[in-house]
C-alpha cells in the first residue's frame, strides 16, 4: 500500500438562520445563522498507487470512475465533487501535476440528507489535499476553497453555511457579508447546557432524499425580485438566529423551542415545497407524542427532521416516528472540526 491520507469533516444540524447564507440576501442585508456539528461525517482517503491512472469511488454509492491522470478527470464525471476537488488542488497548489491516485468517500448520511454532507464532503476532500501537498491553509482558506469549488467551480446551488461548520466544528454563530466575507463565532456553551439540549434532540430522517436545487434557486429568485414575502421571512429567519443564540447561551431549551417553531412557519415562507404532505404528516406526529417544535434541516423538501422534546419524553417521541415509518434517533455534538491524518499516525 502507498501513502495513505485520510480526512473527515462533521455533518451539521442548523439551529436557526438557514437560507440567510445564501447570495443575494446575505451581500445586500448580511445573513447570520446559528449550527451544531454533529457526530455523522463525511470521509476522504487519499493514496498514492503505481502508474498514471486516477480513481474516484465513492464506497456508499457504489460508484468507481477510472481516468489518465494526464487528463485531470476532464471528462464529464458521474463523481463531480471529486473531479472538481481534484481538479481546483491541482491547478491552483500543484501547477496541474497528475499522479497516480485513489480517492475513496463515503458519507454516514443518505444523499439529500439536508444535513449539509455533500459540503462536509468537500471540506474533507480539500482537508485531505491540504494534508497529501503539505499545504499552508487555515480553517478560513479550507472552508472558503470548498464553497469555491462547489458553488463557483461546479455552479451546485446552495449557500456558504455548511462549509464553515464542517471546516470548523462545534456550535458556531457564523455571519454573512458581501464580497463573500464570513465570520465564525464559536460559541463557549456551557457543558449543562449543551448536555441538555443534546438530550432534548431527535433527528428524523423522513424517508425522502431530496435535491434542494430547485427551493435553493426558487429563494434566490424570490430575494433577486425583492418578493416581499420572502423578504420578511428571511429578516424573520436572521433575527431568530440572534434570538436562538441568546437562548442557547442562557441555557434556556424552552425558548429555543418557541424560536424552532416560529422559523420553521417563516421557512415555509421562503419557498414553495420546503414542506410536503408526508412531512407534515410526521411533524404534525411528532407533535402529538410530545415534541415541543421542529423543523426540516436543510433547504427542505425531505432529508432529515429535527425535533426538541422533553428529555423524558425523547424515547417515547423516537418510537412512534419509527412506527410511522421514519427513522428516529438521538444524536450527540462534536466540537472538532475538519481533520486529516496519515494512516498510522495520530490525527492532528
Amino acid at each position: 500500500m502507498g501513502r495513505v491520507v485520510r480526512a473527515r469533516a462533521p455533518l451539521r444540524l442548523g439551529l436557526a438562520g438557514g437560507g440567510t447564507d445564501l447570495s443575494p440576501y446575505c451581500d445586500e442585508y448580511g445573513g447570520a445563522v446559528l449550527n451544531c456539528t454533529i457526530d455523522r461525517y463525511a470521509y476522504a482517503f487519499l493514496e498514492a498507487v503505481p502508474g498514471d491512472r486516477v480513481t474516484f469511488c465513492a464506497r456508499d454509492l457504489g460508484v468507481e470512475e477510472i481516468f489518465a491522470a494526464a487528463d485531470g478527470a476532464a471528462a464529464p464525471p458521474r463523481l463531480d465533487i471529486h473531479a472538481g476537488v481534484y481538479r481546483r488542488i491541482l491547478g491552483k497548489f500543484a501547477d496541474g501535476r497528475a499522479a497516480g491516485l485513489r480517492v475513496t468517500t463515503y458519507v454516514d448520511a443518505p444523499a439529500g440528507s439536508g444535513l449539509g454532507s455533500s459540503s462536509a464532503l468537500v471540506v474533507a476532500l480539500v482537508e485531505a489535499f491540504r494534508t497529501w501537498l503539505s499545504l499552508p491553509l487555515g480553517l478560513y482558506d479550507v472552508a472558503h476553497l470548498a464553497y469555491e469549488i462547489e458553488r463557483i467551480d461546479l455552479g451546485l446551488a446552495g449557500g456558504k453555511q455548511d462549509q464553515y461548520a464542517a471546516a470548523f466544528g462545534g456550535a458556531n454563530f457564523i455571519e454573512f457579508f458581501a464580497g463573500d466575507r464570513v465570520i465564525v463565532n464559536p460559541l463557549r456553551v456551557a457543558r449543562g447546557t449543551l448536555c441538555e439540549l443534546e438530550a432534548s434532540l431527535v433527528i428524523c430522517f423522513s424517508g425522502i432524499s431530496r435535491r434542494s436545487e430547485a427551493i435553493i434557486v426558487e429563494q434566490q429568485r424570490r430575494m433577486t425580485t425583492h418578493s416581499e414575502d420572502a423578504l420578511k421571512n428571511l429578516h424573520r429567519l436572521k433575527d431568530d438566529a440572534v434570538q436562538m443564540k441568546q437562548a442557547l447561551l442562557r441555557g434556556e431549551i424552552f425558548e429555543m423551542a418557541r424560536i424552532l417553531d416560529r422559523s420553521w412557519t417563516a421557512k415555509k415562507g421562503t419557498a414553495d415545497g420546503v414542506s410536503s404532505t408526508a412531512i407534515d404528516a410526521l411533524y404534525d406526529a411528532a407533535l402529538s407524542h410530545g415534541a415541543l417544535a421542529g423543523k426540516v434541516s436543510g433547504a427542505g423538501g425531505g432529508g432529515f427532521i429535527m425535533f426538541l422534546v422533553p428529555p423524558q419524553n425523547r424515547p417515547a417521541l423516537i418510537r412512534s416516528l419509527n412506527e410511522a415509518g421514519a427513522e428516529a434517533s438521538a444524536v450527540h455534538f462534536t466540537t472538532e472540526g475538519a481533520e486529516s491524518w496519515i494512516a498510522g499516525e495520530p490525527a492532528r
